[in-house]
Order: C-alpha cells, then structure tokens, then sequence
C-alpha cells in the first residue's frame, strides 16, 4: 500500500498511464477497421505498392506496436507494485521508463522512413506519445516532496 498522498497520486497517474497504453495500443486496430490513415499514410509514401504489399506494411505496424504497447503495460503494472510496495529502487526505475517510453514514442512520430515521411501517420504518432504524459506527472509526485506535516516536524525534532 503507498505511503504518502504523492504517492497514491502518482498510483492514480501510473493507472492513468497503463489505461492511456491500452487505449493506444487499439488504435491502430480500430484505425484498421474504419478510417485506414495508417493503410493511406504507407499508400501515399510509396505508390507503387500493391494492396497486398501495404496491407502486409499495415500487418507488420501492427505487430510492432501491438508489442511495444504490451511491453509497456506490463512496465506499468511492475512499476505500480514497485511504489505501492514503497521498493527503493521505485523512482528511479519510473523515471527510466519514463525516459525508454518517451524515447520509443518519439521515434515512432519523428522517424523518416525511406519514402522520407515519417513512418507512422501524425496521428497515431501523437496517439504513442499520450501514456508518457502521464508518465511525466507520475515521476514529477514521485520525485516532489510534499510539505511536511505536523508529525513529520515533531519527529525530526
């Protein structure tokens, strides 16, 4: 159980960040299903493709993202037992997450493919990046000292 009000805020956030991984990760099956951007983004970058070659391309996004999406719900389902079991080592493993995942989702939107535009449509780019917002607010209580209390005082005294 967390100890502190920072800490269950940054519990709360942690939630927030594995519900906005999930959601991310189903985008791009949706997007498959109904408006097809990734579909026209790989059709428009490279013209020559037959249908078949940019549905094996969108296939291929897919399991990409599916397993960068996976790998990062299960770093936010390790990382809120770390701090909820109040482990030492909590923040400084959130904050390289924080770091990997932001890292992995800027690449995502800023990496050129060899068409020269980037490889993900802006859309789902900007999708890949929402969990690292609420990474960015988890390791900021996580790393915030709240103002000490009255028991707090009398302790150190």
């Amino acid at each position: 159980m967390t100890k502190n009000p920072r800490e269950r805020w940054a519990t709360s956030a942690m939630y927030t960040g594995l519900a906005l991984t999930i959601a991310a990760t189903a985008v791009p099956y949706v997007d498959r299903a109904t408006l097809h951007l990734l579909a026209d983004h790989i059709r428009d970058g490279y013209p020559a493709y037959s249908q078949a070659r940019v549905d094996t391309a969108v296939t291929t996004y897919l399991i990409l993202l599916t397993a960068i999406g996976a790998s990062g719900a299960i770093a936010w389902l390790w990382t809120i037992r770390a701090v909820g079991a109040g482990r030492r080592w909590a923040r400084p493993a959130a904050t390289a997450l924080f770091v990997l995942g932001t890292t992995i989702g800027l690449t995502g939107l800023l990496t050129k493919d060899t068409a020269g535009d980037t490889g993900l449509p802006p859309a789902l780019g900007w999708t890949g990046l929402a969990p690292c917002l609420a990474g960015l607010v988890a390791i900021t209580l996580l790393w915030t000292r709240g103002t000490p209390t009255a028991q707090t005082m009398e302790a150190m005294r």
